[in-house]
């Protein structure tokens, strides 16, 4: 998703609806180069995975979750987590959210 000054990219599963995405890895690349990188999961996506692990024993019977990179979001799809993402540039929330990969490689 190309934006002015940046580009958004969405690893979306093949066959994936779009607008029912609900846990999708991103990456943001500044026109100079720079990226950043983020893993975004709704609030019901991180609840289900926490429900799921209450049963394997991860992260203490799913009593937490975390992620250097995880960004929650209330809704799905890829339309709202753009807007998201482009609302993290603007503020400049980007560099808190999410994690530096440094310069793209040409």
């Amino acid at each position: 998703m190309r934006r002015d000054g940046y580009e958004i990219c969405f690893v979306v599963g093949v066959g994936e609806e779009l607008d029912e995405v609900c846990d999708v890895d991103m990456w943001v690349t500044f026109a100079d180069g720079q990226r950043w990188s983020g893993t975004v999961f709704t609030v019901d996506e991180a609840r289900r995975l926490m429900d799921r692990w209450s049963d394997t024993g991860e992260c203490l019977d799913g009593r937490y979750f975390y992620g250097w990179d995880n960004l929650i979001v209330r809704d799905p799809g890829i339309p709202a987590m753009a807007d998201v993402i482009d609302h993290l540039v603007v503020t400049g929330d980007y560099r808190s959210a999410l994690r530096p990969l440094g310069l793209a490689e040409d």
